[in-house]
């Protein structure tokens, strides 16, 4: 019985381990086990990932079982590429906020951590509104610009419409999680998402089939699903049971502090927006070459992909809160051995992940959509895109360090060599020059991510970001 002891203890404290990280709390990551800290942090940080995945692929579930699929999963796919602008100004907004409010986290300064992140709210529902209103205004021309069919411009403009109006939501619910992360409270952030997508999981059907929606009934319940996340986000932001010290008079505009999170997300802002609008590109250049199938193919393939890529991301952002708190705590050596033990993390999971995508793309498409052109189609380009699982792993850790240390012009520049350098030159060259179609399309993807992982290591490697003030 002796024997089996230390087994059945190992897996008791396992346990007691996630019970904690899905309990959640506030804590300080700058002392103890940095094994413990990342998995308290990247057990949440992935299921909130994983949730915020569910969401395109719900929808992409119930739209892709209407008559006439292939419209409404080009509509889906389309709306979501340009949705990916708004997708860079929330995630940029949220690592800068992770980044200021752990960095104060780890100077043991919580009411600047609060109005720290209360300016970041401010400003990002400013830009937002603008933003959203735009969308909301032109949702048809920007279908039409995406080289959607004229089908899919008619049927789709509402779905577009709506999701574009929603666009404050997913500000907000990015950038309040993207503060609780900092704070080390990475469970709440996951809470959020779970409510969001178990109210977008209800409702899709009842919008879309009992209430005769169609596909203006996936934006319905998508709408309501987030705002409900971003209602429960705003409880614990406010209820004073937090680390985080959260008034509202902090909204009031402090320019110092302004300054401070616009020199972190600008750039930050500028590194999403260039690797989105290569993703638009390649998904106009799709539309090109492979028609409306080919389309929703690729659309499908990308969901299923950002579904496992999202969980990854997740584990990565804990990168990102270990190095804001200790860089605060003056424990640089700390929060470099922090990300090469969650680098090492990323990479069996995204391993597992290739072997899963390889054996299973067929399967996977399939439940997806019955029309089988749309299915081949997307198992192409899993088969494609999967080998590069794990470098897109090594890529988003060191992404989300140099971002998490406040070092964003390096994550900056890399995407805009990584994507349009070669993604995007790449994709043009072998679809329309090697007249490869949607084939070339989908080897462009691996090919730009060994370059970026490749890069981001050794740049990592040489330290700079150790030095950069916050």
């Amino acid at each position: 019985m002796t024997t089996f002891q230390p087994a059945s203890g190992k897996l008791k404290n396992i346990i007691t381990l996630i019970k904690q990280s899905l309990t959640g709390g506030d804590h300080d990551f700058t002392t103890g086990s940095i094994r413990r800290a990342v998995l308290l942090l990247a057990i949440p940080m992935m299921l909130e990932m994983v949730m915020e995945s569910v969401f395109a692929l719900v929808d992409l579930f119930f739209v892709g079982h209407l008559p006439h699929s292939s419209y409404a999963i080009q509509t889906v796919g389309l709306t979501e590429s340009v949705l990916a602008i708004i997708y860079s100004l929330a995630i940029s907004m949220g690592m800068a906020a992770t980044a200021v409010v752990a960095r104060r986290i780890g100077e043991q300064n919580t009411v600047e951590a609060g109005k720290a992140g209360m300016q970041a709210i401010s400003i990002a529902l400013i830009i937002n509104l603008v933003i959203g209103a735009a969308g909301f205004y032109f949702a048809t021309d920007l279908l039409r610009i995406m080289g959607a069919s004229p089908l899919t411009v008619r049927l789709g403009a509402n779905f577009m419409r709506i999701m574009m109006g929603e666009s404050v939501i997913i500000v907000l619910l990015f950038l309040i999680n993207g503060i609780f992360r900092g704070a080390g409270n990475a469970a709440i952030a996951m809470r959020s998402l779970l409510i969001a997508n178990v109210a977008n999981t209800i409702l899709c059907p009842l919008c879309i089939n009992v209430l005769g929606l169609g596909l203006t009934g996936a934006a319905v319940a998508t709408t309501v699903g987030r705002s409900l996340g971003v209602c429960y986000q705003c409880y614990h932001l406010f209820n004073g049971k937090h680390l985080l010290n959260i008034q509202f008079a902090y909204l009031r505009p402090r320019w110092l502090q302004i300054k401070a999170i616009l020199k972190i997300a600008l750039p930050g802002i500028f590194q999403f927006m260039i690797s989105s609008c290569s993703w638009i590109f390649l998904a106009q250049l799709v539309a090109r070459v492979g028609g409306e199938q080919g389309s929703a193919g690729y659309q499908t393939a990308i969901r299923i992909l950002i579904f496992f890529l999202l969980p990854a991301w997740g584990m990565s952002n804990a990168a990102a809160t270990l190095v804001g708190q200790n860089l605060g705590a003056g424990h640089a050596e700390r929060a470099q051995e922090a990300v090469f033990k969650t680098m090492r993390y990323n990479v069996i999971y995204m391993a597992c992940v290739t072997m899963i995508s390889l054996a299973a793309g067929d399967f996977l498409t399939g439940f997806f959509t019955n029309d089988l052109h749309v299915r081949h189609v997307a198992a192409i380009a899993l088969r494609i895109m999967s080998p590069g699982y794990i470098l897109y792993g090594i890529a988003m850790v060191m992404m989300s360090a140099f971002n998490g240390a406040g070092d964003t012009w390096s994550t900056t520049k890399l995407n805009f060599i990584g994507f349009w350098v070669f993604q995007v030159p790449l994709a043009y060259l072998f679809a329309l020059g090697f007249h490869w179609g949607t084939t070339g399309v989908f080897l462009a993807i691996p090919i730009a991510y060994t370059f970026i992982a490749v890069s981001s290591y050794l740049l990592f490697k040489m330290g700079k970001w150790k030095k950069v003030k916050v």
